[in-house]
């Protein structure tokens, strides 16, 4: 195989690049990052790794990509490129456009010129929105109700998928993903996922931020067991598919700051978030025999032999969550 993985610099990327490295694989990262990010700085000098960094989201960018997939006769595409987070998204809307609607038709279209065998696209469960109870689990066929920007460029780059499939006959196939938690999940930027803010918390000594009163629950997935589902989906025979990537077992907020240890402070739920994510995954078990592997429990230990990676990371307390999701409350409130 030689693959090309769109964001292979960041969180999930990089777990994926280095496992189709260990696997014998050719593999060629595109992203913004340069080469010399530390996600990737165990790895950088295998010879078998190549880097490009470019704008997917920039007018006529699928030329270039194109050219890039033909000269080094790259077969398969893990497209896992995007901007991330809810506030910024509510913030910048246009920018999220850009880059995870317009980013990933210049890659279908780069895709569709150079042949490739196939294309596996990186959604995200926000797409369900707040499922109804009687959508829980929550199944491919629940219905669709982004709550905030982010989410509604996730479902409409799932929909191009889907067209250049259904049009083009382009392989095709995207993943929904639940909660992904694993080392490298990203230490900078906008206050977002639970694992990085109280890891961060953990290591500075200060109070876990628990959302309103922690009994909500997340499906949370070790990224080895997405990446495996990745490599699973690129070389199914079944094509135009869409896959959750959970493990069916939803775990509580405070199970999970019971789990890290430590003090917890209980800060103000927030609209526009549901009270439980879990995936129903027998699709994704019958038709490409992946199950998740790694417990919640062993997950959570793993992270904790990492904890070193957020020593840097930005703490979060409660007042500064307060100032940065005023947009949050703000905007989602209404929806």
């Amino acid at each position: 195989m030689k693959a090309l993985v769109t964001g292979g610099a960041g969180f999930i990327g990089s777990h994926l690049t280095e496992r189709l490295l260990n696997f014998g694989h050719e593999v060629a990262v595109l992203d913004l990052s340069d080469a010399s990010y530390r996600n990737l700085s165990h790895i950088k000098e295998n010879r078998r790794l190549y880097h490009f960094c470019m704008d997917i989201g920039k007018y006529n960018a699928w030329k270039t990509i194109a050219k890039l997939l033909k000269i080094y006769k790259f077969d398969y595409i893990f497209h896992l490129a995007g901007m991330a987070d809810i506030v910024p998204s509510i913030n910048n809307p246009i920018d999220y456009f850009n880059t995870n609607v317009a980013g990933t038709i210049n890659m279908l279209e780069a895709a569709r010129q150079a042949g490739v065998y196939k294309f596996v696209y990186a959604s995200s469960s926000s797409v369900y929105g707040i499922p109804y109870w009687d959508d829980i689990p929550t199944s491919e066929k629940s219905p669709i109700n982004p709550q905030y920007p982010y989410a509604e460029t996730k479902y409409q780059g799932e929909r191009w998928v889907s067209h250049y499939h259904q049009v083009y006959g382009l392989p095709a196939i995207s993943l929904r993903l639940f909660n992904v938690y694993g080392p490298r999940s990203r230490t900078t930027g906008t206050y977002g996922a639970v694992f990085g803010t109280f890891l961060a918390q953990k290591i500075n000594g200060q109070p876990l931020t628990v959302v309103g009163d922690g009994r909500q629950s997340r499906d949370f997935v070790f990224v080895g067991d997405v990446c495996a589902a990745f490599i699973k989906a690129a070389n199914t025979r079944f094509s135009g598919e869409i896959f959750n990537v959970g493990t069916g077992k939803p775990q509580t907020i405070l199970h999970l700051a019971e789990l890290l240890g430590g003090p917890i402070v209980h800060i103000p739920k927030r609209p526009g978030e549901p009270n439980i994510t879990h995936a129903d995954i027998t699709k994704i078990t019958k038709m490409l025999d992946w199950l998740p592997v790694v417990s919640f429990e062993t997950g959570v230990k793993i992270m904790l032999d990492n904890i070193d990676y957020w020593k840097d990371a930005p703490v979060w307390t409660p007042e500064t969550i307060k100032e940065a999701t005023k947009p949050w409350f703000e905007f989602l409130a209404k929806t």
